[in-house]
């Protein structure tokens, strides 16, 4: 499969493409006797959880039965920093629902043998079969933690992060200087074995980094260009996102 033009829905503003992508996540949660998420964080999915926990509190959602994967987790942070992401999507999503803790998972970032828990984590992910995996864009074109020059065929890993990330991640710490170089990231394979992938894109940062995902080459200089190597993927922007892509 080369290229697969992903769905893709021009929200009026951020709020409406936060309720868009937590529709589709209700639909799957609804309709699944073991529904199987794979959550993101950073700053795009602050809206996502708020309207699924809305949904929660006021329709009844229940995620009682669900299980979760995170897509990647930072190394080197001690285990109670408060921005190691097991702690972020506590706070952003599944200690405000009915989530389990014990049903969230993430990488193994304090194991003796980083590789092995890597290796454990992938089988783990892809096992378990995640049905609706929820994704933002970096301005440089990641997916997760897989940065330019990724490999497609990539598996859960050990990564170096890029400059670029570092300096967009740096408002969470006290500047890039302290903020992690090295992260656990799902790999461009592992989070394309999900049956159904929602991008959330928001701001005209992300516009440069969209149009290259959906309209340029199908490459690794864009890791994110390869959502359109799979079946079923929906791509939720506000309108400073999609300006560039022509619609």
């Amino acid at each position: 499969m080369t290229d697969v033009q992903p769905a893709l829905l021009v929200a009026a503003d951020a709020a409406d493409a936060a309720a868009r992508a937590a529709a589709l996540v209700e639909g799957y949660v609804r309709g699944s006797p073991a529904p199987v998420l794979g959550l993101a964080t950073g700053s795009t999915m602050i809206g996502v959880y708020d309207a699924l926990v809305a949904r929660h509190r006021d329709a009844g959602l229940s995620f009682a039965a669900c299980t979760a994967y995170l897509l990647d987790e930072y190394v080197g942070l001690g285990a109670d920093h408060p921005q190691r992401y097991a702690h972020v999507i506590t706070e952003m999503f599944a200690g405000r629902v009915d989530l389990d803790a014990g049903a969230v998972h993430a990488p193994r970032v304090d194991a003796v043998d980083l590789n092995c828990a890597c290796a454990a984590y992938d089988h783990d992910v892809r096992h378990a079969a995640v049905g609706v995996q929820l994704l933002g864009i970096g301005r440089n074109g990641h997916l997760a933690f897989n940065e330019p020059g990724a490999s497609f065929d990539s598996r859960t890993r050990v990564v170096e992060l890029s400059a670029t990330t570092r300096a967009d991640n740096a408002r969470f710490f006290d500047g890039p200087a302290t903020a992690p170089t090295r992260a656990i990231t799902q790999g461009l394979a592992t989070i394309l074995a999900a049956h159904h992938l929602v991008l959330v894109a928001l701001g005209a940062h992300k516009a440069e980094a969209l149009r290259a995902a959906l309209r340029g080459p199908i490459h690794t200089a864009t890791p994110a260009s390869v959502l359109r190597r799979h079946p079923r993927v929906t791509v939720i922007a506000d309108p400073p996102a999609a300006a560039l892509l022509g619609c």
